[in-house]
């Protein structure tokens, strides 16, 4: 029996990366993948939906442009090939997942070949430190390991009553094989995926979109400015949203989809569309890992019982969406690096998900770091907002695409200490990450208000805010409340004076 000091389960972002990290420390590593390296970071998840994304927010613009600039707008129609953007999105895929085989395949010639070991299969657990690999190709194999990482993801989220088919009603592993662009669709949950189809497919401008919300707005753990602006573009965009609706009934007839909803006044409603996307969240994959032949703890929810990476079982470890603290490939990737460095003494503090940013491919985007003002009104926390509109930075007027703002929270006290950030608009995502290093290294809003910052630029509006909250900014919020150019403490307005607080 081959004996390994690591074992990972999953060559996803989270197991691939926790690899890797153990091949630094010179630890000889075995990685096991039933199917495809990258895992749904890549296939049927992130990197396919948010390369769809990308290509509709271009045809989107274009589409605008064209309609603003021609002297005719009257003759610019554009057909979306639907195949073409399917095969765009494939070739992406195809890209990344070379760049993860290729690099992997290329180790042994990297002076790695007595470190890292890779099979092709389905790994389970037999104990606290033997493996179980079978494969269609080869018969089952047994090795030994000193540590264990789980590291095997999550799956869409089936409901027992709707028959998911992956071709008429789908999850997110079947949106990505529609062969043509529906003219109708339905999708169920009003979460952050749900609300990214519906963009996307809104943005290509040639499906009837119907998004069903079980509450009045969606995206029900954001701001209110945040929902506020999202709604707002769905609604420009044709996206139709079923407020208040509970789902009665889904079923296939005829090919297409049906579907029921009832409402609170007692009123019901009967809409057919072509295609229908369940997307309800997600569920670890534990089926058939063997978890309890080896003693590993999981809670009500399936998920694998860990704490900062470590199971109920001291030499077995998780990491990524099994675990299901937060469901993000960049976390993912974080606790499969941090697992390794646990396993072997290599010291790093435990996680702080305090500075996690993501993003949510909306129209606009949206990045996130940090609290917003809901979490932080939960917590109970005395704090200070700002905010500034994208129309009173210059670049977002010379972009004109002025559709977005910047938000940031501090404390409220003399430290100023940034609790979080919003940004939503154009680059979003790539404003945030100098609020990020500051909050996690306890910082206040001085440092940011006085970086010189390029220009013209977007990010020189979240100086602004920064100013704002000195007491320093170049216009005054009271002037132009109009514009959520404004200041609060604890939810009440106050207008500036200079070096006040507010």
């Amino acid at each position: 029996m081959e004996h390994f000091e690591l074992c990972v389960i999953g060559g996803g972002p989270s197991g691939y990366a926790a690899a890797m990290r153990a091949i630094d420390l010179g630890k000889k590593v075995l990685l096991i993948e039933k199917d495809k390296v990258g895992g749904a970071g890549i296939f049927n998840g992130a990197l396919a939906s948010k390369t769809m994304w990308e290509l509709s927010k271009d045809i989107l613009r274009m589409k605008t442009t064209m309609n603003r600039f021609s002297k005719d707008p009257s003759g610019c129609e554009f057909n979306v090939d639907f195949k073409k953007i399917q095969d765009e999105v494939n070739k992406a895929v195809n890209e990344r997942h070379q760049h993860l085989k290729g690099h992997m395949d290329e180790l042994k010639d990297a002076g790695y070949k007595d470190t890292f070991f890779f099979r092709r299969g389905t790994g389970k657990l037999i104990s606290k430190t033997e493996v179980e690999i079978t494969s269609e190709s080869t018969e089952k194999e047994y090795i030994k390991a000193d540590n264990i990482l789980l590291a095997t993801g999550s799956t869409p989220r089936y409901l027992p009553n709707i028959p998911i088919d992956e071709k008429i009603i789908v999850t997110s592993d079947g949106i990505h094989q529609f062969k043509t662009l529906p003219k109708s669709m339905v999708v169920l949950g009003a979460g952050v995926i749900g609300c990214e189809y519906a963009t996307i497919f809104g943005n290509l401008g040639e499906t009837q979109v119907n998004l069903i919300d079980k509450a009045d707005h969606i995206l029900p753990f954001e701001d209110d400015d945040i929902i506020k602006i999202v709604e707002k573009n769905f609604i420009k965009n044709g996206v139709n949203i079923h407020r208040n609706s509970r789902l009665e009934r889904m079923e296939i007839v005829d090919g297409e989809v049906e579907y029921e909803l009832s409402y609170a006044n007692g009123t019901r409603e009967i809409h057919r569309v072509e295609k229908a996307l369940v997307s309800v969240g997600r569920v670890p994959n534990t089926k058939n890992l063997g978890l309890e032949s080896a003693g590993v703890e999981v809670n009500e929810r399936g998920s694998v019982v860990a704490k900062d990476t470590e199971t109920t079982v001291p030499n077995i470890y998780s990491a990524g969406d099994l675990s299901a603290k937060i469901a993000l490939v960049n976390v993912g990737e974080l606790e499969g690096r941090h697992a390794v460095k646990k396993i072997f003494k290599d010291e790093d503090p435990p996680l702080n998900y305090a500075n996690l940013s993501s993003i949510m491919f909306l129209n606009p985007a949206v990045a996130s770091v940090g609290l917003n003002e809901k979490q932080a009104k939960a917590k109970g926390l005395s704090y200070q907002v700002v905010s500034i509109d994208y129309a009173m930075i210059p670049r977002a007027i010379a972009m004109r695409n002025p559709d977005g703002f910047f938000k940031i929270l501090v404390t409220n006290d003399a430290d100023m200490k940034i609790l979080g950030m919003r940004a939503c608009g154009p680059q979003a995502s790539s404003a945030i990450q100098g609020v990020a290093l500051l909050i996690n290294m306890g910082r206040g809003v001085k440092e940011l208000a006085e970086l010189i910052h390029p220009h013209p630029s977007l990010i020189e509006g979240i100086q602004e805010c920064a100013r704002m909250l000195l007491g320093k900014s170049v216009f005054k919020p009271h002037v132009f409340k109009h514009l959520s150019y404004r200041g609060e403490v604890d939810g009440a307005i106050q207008e500036m004076a200079p070096h006040s607080k507010f």
